[in-house]
């Protein structure tokens, strides 16, 4: 097996349970899933496709929380271990850049990025139709929000935790308002999160492999390794029962994100246990975000499971990458800029 290494810091308390042995898979999964259950608090029924970070000697979430009445909003939340949770029952409180409210009618699917000294909070919300939000913070009391990025409609927001050429790098996944039977994934860059260009196709759906058949979506930001950028994303296939969604991965270039190194053409995990298979909505994993140690290459991955849990899985830069490399495949012309 080649050596890898992740590009980073250390971060000694992550989450972590070594690999079951004869285990083949690339990635295994929490023994003690989901970490969150349904009605985890006062007037939010479930909570899932939600994003943590570590944040001083604590951790954070913002979590996508399905209130009493079914429309989702951002709650913030707080862990020791990144593991047991405490979520606040308000709404994260958004203001605009001159401090008047700003709230989004719903919001869902987070994703929180560090770049530089600043978080940065993006996810799916309403703009005459499904768009992306983006919003700020430095201390997770003040969060303040900027205008949309982009014209609707486009899902799977996520920033790359740094910058290119001194710009912002975003992944996004244009699609319809509705339950988008096609997505690929595109790459566009910003000098100051308002005005974006140098717009870049990254990767389709497809391929030799059924389970990303239909559709792909961008997943927790981009983890730098020695080898690329590690994303992991979401892929979707049509059944006679609805979709399903695996979670793979992919490998871009250092310094030309838009380009694929390795794609896996197998998924990296697929729903079996009975709370990714049965649930609001059966059959889904949403990897939205992780956790890594640069010191052993521990990564941990939360994912939601069937729109009713959050569970983590666990890998290393080590396993994960000789698996992407050891079964790739490049789909059309992803390993080129594609402009």
């Amino acid at each position: 097996m080649e050596k890898f290494s992740l590009i980073g810091k250390g971060l000694s308390n992550i989450p972590w349970q070594e690999k079951p042995k004869n285990l083949e898979g690339p990635i295994w999964r929490y023994s003690e899933n989901p970490i969150i259950d349904r009605n985890p608090v006062k007037g939010i029924s479930r909570i899932f496709n939600s994003a943590v970070a570590e944040f001083g000697d604590k951790f954070v979430g913002v979590f996508r929380a399905e209130t009493i009445n079914g429309r989702p909003h951002l709650h913030l939340g707080w862990s020791e271990d990144a593991i047991k949770w405490e979520i606040s029952e308000e709404r994260i409180d958004f203001k605009d850049e001159e401090g008047n409210d700003f709230q989004p009618t719903y919001a869902y699917d987070p994703r929180l990025v560090k770049v530089e000294d600043t978080f940065y909070i993006i996810w799916c919300t309403d703009f005459c139709g499904a768009a992306l939000g983006v919003a700020k913070t430095k201390d997770f009391k003040e969060f303040v929000r900027l205008e949309n990025p982009f014209l609707p409609f486009n899902r799977n927001g996520v920033l790359l935790p740094k910058k290119i050429n001194g710009n912002f790098v975003l992944f996004s996944r244009p699609s319809d308002s509705g339950h988008t039977p096609f997505g690929d994934i595109f790459l566009s860059e910003s000098p100051d999160l308002t005005f974006w260009g140098k717009h870049r196709h990254v990767m389709s759906s497809g391929g030799e492999g059924w389970w990303q058949s239909l559709k792909i979506g961008g997943g927790p930001a981009p983890i730098e390794t020695s080898e690329g950028w590690l994303m992991f994303y979401h892929g979707v296939s049509g059944t006679c029962n609805g979709y399903v969604y695996s979670i793979g991965g992919v490998i871009l270039d250092r310094d030309e994100p838009s380009k694929v190194k390795y794609r896996c053409k197998n998924f990296v995990l697929t729903p079996e246990e009975w709370y990714e298979e049965r649930g609001f909505v059966s059959n889904v994993l949403f990897p939205c975000a992780t956790l890594q140690d640069a010191n052993t290459g521990r990564i941990a991955i939360y994912y939601g499971a069937a729109d009713t849990y959050v569970g983590i899985a666990f890998t290393t830069v080590d396993e994960i990458l000789n698996y992407i490399i050891d079964n790739s495949e490049t789909i059309g012309n992803e390993a080129e800029i594609e402009k």
